[in-house]
């Protein structure tokens, strides 16, 4: 059975089917900050839908991190680092994209173990 959550028109904010948690592109609150605090605020978002699935970060079986300039990847980085798990990196691949608010630096989508 899928489980959907905060189903929409056009998307669920998350799915959870076969053990796996399928979260879409999560995106910060603020999109006039720098792209250090907007990834802080995206990854908080990724961990509010995790525990939502009973799950969290260590659990990430593949990340997928966008971004509007790659010359924002150090501060992009920078922010990872001091919230991936310790010793619970996921595979991770981070991509420049044209994002849907053309203020967003990031957006973040990732799937986890339930």
């Amino acid at each position: 059975m899928i489980q959907r959550f905060e189903v929409g028109h056009r998307l669920s904010e998350m799915a959870i089917y076969n053990g796996v948690a399928y979260l879409a592109g999560q995106v910060p609150l603020d999109d006039n900050a720098d792209a250090y605090t907007q990834t802080k605020q995206t990854l908080a978002e990724v961990d509010k839908w995790l525990a939502k699935a009973s799950t969290d970060k260590s659990r990430i079986l593949m990340a997928t991190v966008y971004l509007a300039d790659m010359a924002d990847y150090a501060e992009m980085n920078q922010a990872w680092d001091e919230w991936v798990a310790e010793n619970n990196a996921p595979p991770r691949a981070a991509v420049e994209a044209k994002l849907a608010n053309p203020n967003w630096k990031v957006e973040i989508v990732v799937t986890a173990a339930v």
